[in-house]
């Protein structure tokens, strides 16, 4: 808010501006490209990971690394760690996960879950370097709602994680994560890809030269 500092009476008196307009939220990309870089190290989460929470208690993230399928996430048990895993490539990943959330639109719906009767739900994202995915097969809740969803209980493994104010921007091999606009966006700047979160809404920036999807805003959804 812009304030205007007046003289009353050998006083100075700062004032609202009635004709101040906020300039708007910049895009997700943008953000992620002008935002000064955090400080990595309050948010270091195991080896070559980096996680948080915002302030809200309503996002997780990591920034770390996959194996195929298997993510190396401090917060959710995973394979990526075993020996069968190890010959398959590391690639460099930004994921997160919602206490309340959307629903996914029915363009961003990408696997059938192969027959088994699983749910295609949302509350989570997975970014790669060239790619950006809302949603995946699962049933039951993420260790997020689990923690703090509407039925959750915290005292788990998030609650351990630092809070990443708003603005804070993390980068790690080339992939950055911001908290901002209530939510959070993770981006590969250099390639033009990345997501946007928050509790009733989410977009899905594709790489440079398509266009980029935007879900409605609905009510917020949990399994």
């Amino acid at each position: 808010m812009a304030l205007v500092s007046t003289a009353l009476a050998g006083c100075s008196v700062t004032v609202a501006d009635p004709e101040y307009t906020p300039p708007p939220p910049l895009p997700a990309l943008e953000q992620l490209k002008q935002a000064p870089l955090t400080d990595p190290a309050d948010f270091a989460a195991g080896e070559d990971v980096l996680a948080f929470v915002t302030a809200d208690r309503n996002l997780v993230c990591a920034l770390t690394s996959a194996r195929g399928p298997h993510l190396n996430l401090p917060y959710e048990a995973n394979n990526f760690g075993d020996p069968d895993n190890a010959k398959l490539a590391t690639v460099p990943v930004a994921h997160c996960q919602l206490a309340v959330y959307p629903a996914p639109a029915a363009a961003d719906v990408t696997d059938d879950c192969s027959g088994t009767g699983l749910g295609y739900l949302g509350g989570a994202a997975l970014l790669t370097p060239d790619r950006a995915r809302y949603g995946e097969c699962r049933s039951g809740v993420t260790q997020m709602e689990a923690e703090y969803g509407p039925k959750g209980r915290p005292g788990g493994p998030i609650s351990k994680l630092p809070v990443l104010p708003e603005g804070g921007n993390l980068e790690r091999n080339g992939l950055r994560c911001s908290a901002y606009r209530s939510g959070v966006a993770c981006g590969n700047v250099s390639a033009g890809v990345g997501f946007f979160l928050s509790r009733d809404h989410y977009e899905l920036i594709p790489a440079k030269g398509k266009n980029a999807q935007t879900a409605p805003a609905k009510a917020p959804k949990t399994p």
